[in-house]
């Protein structure tokens, strides 16, 4: 069974910086292409960064040249390194295994994290 587990969520003050990980088991992680989504109240959850398996980042617009992904595979893990957070990023913080080696769409994701929150303060 695939487990995702996510940390690094919390308070953060406006400008200040989080890292989440993501951490995956049960499944050869290399072959499969991961992303970071949030989820907002009252909004839809949103693609915010992507990662294929040869390593290429996408991004929102909202979040290009603050936040970055990367991927160690020898740790099976993902992470989120975001800087400059500002309140319009509180959310919840989804990680998503994609089907595929690269990932775009929700309908492409196999599996989630349970989800972390991070919350900005102004």
């Amino acid at each position: 069974q695939v487990q995702l587990m996510e940390s690094g969520g919390g308070l953060v003050q406006a400008g200040g910086s989080l890292r989440l990980s993501c951490a995956v088991s049960g499944s050869i992680f290399s072959s499969r292409a991961m992303g970071w989504y949030r989820q907002a109240p009252g909004k839809q959850r949103e693609l915010v960064a992507s990662i294929t398996t040869g390593g290429s980042p996408i991004y929102t617009d909202s979040v290009k040249g603050r936040f970055t992904i990367s991927r160690d595979n020898a740790k099976n893990t993902v992470y989120l390194q975001m800087n400059n957070l500002n309140p319009v990023d509180t959310a919840v913080y989804y990680c998503a295994r994609s089907k595929y080696t690269g990932l775009t769409v929700e309908k492409s994701v196999a599996d989630w994290g349970q989800g972390t929150q991070v919350t900005v303060s102004s």
